[in-house]
C-alpha cells in the first residue's frame, strides 16, 4: 500500500496524528468527541459500575454451564483479563493492574451484551504476574518466576481451546508483556491449533490519549506507574476506597543515561528504545523509587481517564467485531494455512465441545518442536 499525506488524520494537537484506517477513524471520532459526548460513550458500557468478579452471568467462571454454551455459539471470543500483585505506592493498591484490566473486559461484556453479542470474558490467571528484574525485592510485590507464568498462560489457552473458545484476547496493563508473547508463541509452537490468539497492553493501543497536556480532560504527565495515568483510571473504574489520594507521594526514576532514550509505558514519544529492552540503566526499584510511584498521582482526576477508557471499550468491541466477521462462531482460520496439521487430521477436534465425534484436543498428537 502506497501512503500519500491523504492517508492520515491530523487533530488539533501537531503530536497526534492517526491513520486513515477502521481503527484510525474510531480513535479520531473519540479524540474530537466533547467530554458530554464521552460520558455518553461510557454509559454504553456502564462506567463506571461496582466490580463484577462476585457477580453471576459475568464471567465463564461463575455462569452456569448452559449459558457459557449458549453466549458462546453466538459469540466464541473470550478475553482474559491478567493482571498481577506490585506495590503501587501507598495511595492505591496491590492489585491495581488486575483490578484495571477486569475493570475493562467487564465493561466491554456489558456493551457487547446490550448489542446482543455478549462475548465472553475469563478470570484473571495471573493474579501475583510476572515481573521484570527491577521489581526484585520490592515489598508489597509478589514476583512469579517467568516460566512458571508462561506455563499457567500456556495451560489457560489449551482449556480454553478445547472448551470451544478458540479466539482468545489477552489484556495486560502490567510490566510483563514479552511473558505473554511467549506464551502465546510456544503455545502454538507446542500444540500447533489454528485459532485467534492476541495479547495486548490496552494502555499501548490507545496511547494516544495519554499524550500529555494534550486536552483540557486528558492527563499532564507521561504514563509511568502508579502516577497521575494509572490512579486516574483507578479512580474511574474501583471503588472509592481503593484510592487514598492523601497519602499520594510523587516520585522520579534517577535515570544514569541521557534524556530521550528510553520511553515510558505507553511509548508516547516513539523513542529508540523500550523501557523494557534494557535493565540496570536506573536503580532498582525499592532503591530507586521504594515510594512505589513514579510520577505525580496526587494530580490525579477520574475526569483525565475518560476519554482512554472510552477509546479502549470502543476499541476492544471492534476488535471483537472484526474477528467474528471474518471467521463466524464455530469457525477459525484454515486449517493447513495456520499450522503444519491437515484439515483432516484437526476435524473432530474443531467439533463443538461434547459433539458427536468430537475429541477433547489433550488428545492430539504434538508435532513440531
Amino acid at each position: 500500500m502506497k501512503y500519500t499525506k491523504d492517508m492520515w488524520l491530523t487533530t488539533d494537537n501537531p503530536a497526534i496524528v492517526f491513520e486513515d484506517s477502521q481503527v484510525g477513524r474510531l480513535k479520531k471520532r473519540i479524540w474530537d468527541m466533547s467530554e458530554a459526548d464521552i460520558d455518553k460513550l461510557l454509559e454504553k458500557y456502564d462506567i463506571p459500575s461496582a466490580p463484577e468478579i462476585g457477580l453471576p452471568d459475568t464471567y465463564i467462571q461463575n455462569t452456569v454451564r448452559h449459558k457459557v454454551i449458549d453466549r458462546r455459539r453466538k459469540n466464541d471470543v473470550v478475553i482474559i483479563p491478567v493482571g498481577c500483585t506490585e506495590n503501587h505506592g501507598r495511595h492505591t493498591v496491590s492489585a491495581l493492574d488486575t483490578f484495571m484490566c477486569q475493570s475493562i473486559v467487564e465493561g466491554v461484556r456489558r456493551g457487547t451484551a446490550k448489542s446482543g453479542n455478549e462475548v465472553s470474558i475469563a478470570y484473571n490467571p495471573l493474579p501475583y504476574g510476572a515481573h521484570p528484574y527491577h521489581h526484585l525485592g520490592m515489598p508489597g510485590t509478589i514476583m512469579l518466576p517467568q516460566a512458571v507464568a508462561v506455563e499457567v498462560l500456556i495451560a489457560v489457552m489449551l482449556g480454553l481451546w478445547n472448551d470451544g473458545f478458540r479466539k482468545q484476547i489477552f489484556i495486560n496493563n502490567h510490566g510483563q508483556l514479552w511473558a505473554l508473547e511467549t506464551a502465546l508463541h510456544e503455545f502454538l509452537f507446542r500444540y500447533q491449533l489454528p485459532g485467534i490468539f492476541q495479547v495486548m497492553d490496552w494502555h499501548r493501543a490507545v496511547r494516544e490519549f495519554f499524550y500529555p497536556g494534550a486536552k483540557e480532560d486528558m492527563v499532564k504527565t507521561p504514563f509511568v506507574h502508579a502516577d497521575e495515568c494509572e490512579t486516574s483510571v483507578a479512580m474511574l473504574t474501583f471503588p472509592k476506597e481503593m484510592v487514598d489520594l492523601s497519602k499520594a507521594e510523587e516520585a522520579y526514576v534517577n535515570h544514569y543515561f541521557s534524556s530521550g532514550r528510553f520511553d515510558n509505558s505507553t511509548d508516547t514519544f516513539h523513542r529508540p528504545q523500550r523501557w523494557s529492552e534494557s535493565e540496570c540503566h536506573f536503580p532498582i526499584t525499592f532503591k530507586g523509587t521504594p515510594e512505589g510511584v513514579v510520577g505525580a498521582p496526587a494530580t490525579s482526576e477520574a475526569r483525565k481517564a475518560k476519554r482512554p477508557i472510552a477509546a479502549i471499550c470502543e476499541y476492544l468491541s471492534f476488535c471483537v467485531e472484526d474477528i467474528l466477521e471474518k471467521f463466524p462462531p464455530g469457525t477459525v482460520p484454515p486449517v493447513e494455512e495456520v499450522t503444519h496439521r491437515t484439515q483432516e487430521e484437526i476435524a473432530p477436534y474443531l467439533l463443538e465441545p461434547g459433539a458427536p465425534g468430537w475429541r477433547s484436543v489433550f488428545g492430539l498428537p504434538k508435532i513440531g518442536f
